[in-house]
């Protein structure tokens, strides 16, 4: 197999660390392309350690990893305890480690811009509190369309908790780390953003940066309350509980589906002016649709999305720190689902506090999501 993921929850750090390398040595051996660790609980005291241990005894051609608020490990999430989590891989191409404190330092050693290589994949691990997520994503965007990136925010609450970010023989406690990907490995971004659509596609007649002033050429709020008022009542109080909006990003399609659109929060009305604010720029011409989101509408979104991929390698996959048990009744939701997809259930991965993925090919932070790369070789 050319991934295999690993898992300890054993208290002692040392022991941890011996039985997570140990199960990687044994289903890739020593060397592989590339681990991807990451260590939440009381190991995030021992994260020097853990690095110089997985460096030394593994030895992977490159290393990346970070601290989180919880782990993920093949079907099981890991969110009440210490875990360690390892994901090695051995792929058809090439693994570049990338330290990142600006979009300017996306750059190959040799200097030349990506958007003129054949990378075509960045995973990306960044700090909530001092890397400009969404800017900096804004920016590849536009340097770099066609490098998909996905990753997570590493999810601690308090910046002085001690986050951890590790690269090669490196630890950082800022900006970003990131693995730059090339060659015939494909790498599949699924991102189950948890919502259901309500009502139809309307387009913006009418707006101004995030104010949404007409829909089809009527007052946004009209157009709104019009269609809360035609639907049932358990509907509606998915609505009372928090209401959201998909804007389409490839506005060339003739159809569109779950996954055509970036959700983002609706954040208030004025009933006066008829306007509809929401968490992101409205320009005119786009095209939205009103969603709701709660677990089973979450639920129902991941098992659509995975459904239609194809048995794959391994995944990296990361989930909101909103998602696991604080959403649904059961544990292990999202990586259970995931590894149904993956053979010998070679997934890790980790909680965030804003995960990346893209939508229609151009990539976005997201809340309350599920984002994960599968490796297919």
């Amino acid at each position: 197999m050319p991934y295999a993921s690993s898992l300890s929850t054993h208290d002692d750090p040392a022991i941890a660390v011996a039985e997570a390398i140990g199960h990687i040595l044994d289903k890739l051996g020593s060397s592989p392309d590339f681990a991807v660790v990451f260590v939440s609980g009381h190991f995030r005291n021992c994260v020097s350690d853990i690095h110089s241990a997985v460096a030394e005894l593994l030895r992977p051609n490159v290393l990346i990893g970070c601290t989180a608020g919880a782990v993920i490990c093949g079907g099981k999430e890991i969110e009440d305890q210490s875990g360690l989590s390892i994901f090695g891989g051995n792929l058809d191409g090439q693994v570049t480690p990338l330290r990142i404190d600006s979009p300017s330092d996306l750059l190959q050693e040799t200097g030349q811009p990506l958007a003129e290589t054949a990378i075509h994949t960045m995973l990306l691990l960044a700090d909530p509190f001092s890397f400009p997520a969404e800017s900096a994503l804004a920016e590849c965007r536009l340097l770099y369309p066609k490098v998909q990136i996905i990753g997570g925010l590493v999810s601690s609450t308090d910046p002085s908790s001690g986050n951890c970010l590790f690269l090669d023989g490196e630890i950082y406690r800022d900006g970003a780390v990131a693995l730059l990907i090339k060659g015939e490995v494909t790498i599949e971004p699924l991102l189950s953003q948890g919502c259901r659509p309500i009502g139809n596609p309307l387009i913006i007649t009418k707006s101004r940066d995030n104010m949404i002033y007409e829909l089809g050429g009527q007052p946004a709020l009209k157009r709104l309350e019009e269609m809360i008022h035609a639907m049932p009542e358990k509907e509606k109080t998915l609505v009372n509980h928090g209401l959201h909006v998909g804007r389409v990003i490839d506005e060339h399609k003739l159809e569109f589906t779950r996954g055509d659109f970036l959700i983002r929060a609706v954040i208030g009305a004025d009933q006066e002016s008829g306007v509809v604010a929401i968490g992101d720029l409205a320009p005119v011409g786009s095209t939205i649709q009103f969603q709701v989101r709660d677990a089973s509408s979450a639920a129902e979104d991941l098992v659509q999305l995975s459904s239609q991929i194809p048995m794959a390698d391994g995944a990296l996959l990361f989930t909101c720190n909103g998602r696991g048990t604080n959403l649904f009744e059961t544990p292990n939701h999202d990586a259970s689902e995931v590894s149904t997809r993956i053979r010998g259930e070679a997934v890790a991965g980790m909680f965030c506090a804003g995960e990346i993925g893209p939508v229609s090919e151009q990539s976005f932070l997201h809340g309350f999501t599920a984002s994960a790369a599968i490796f297919r070789d």
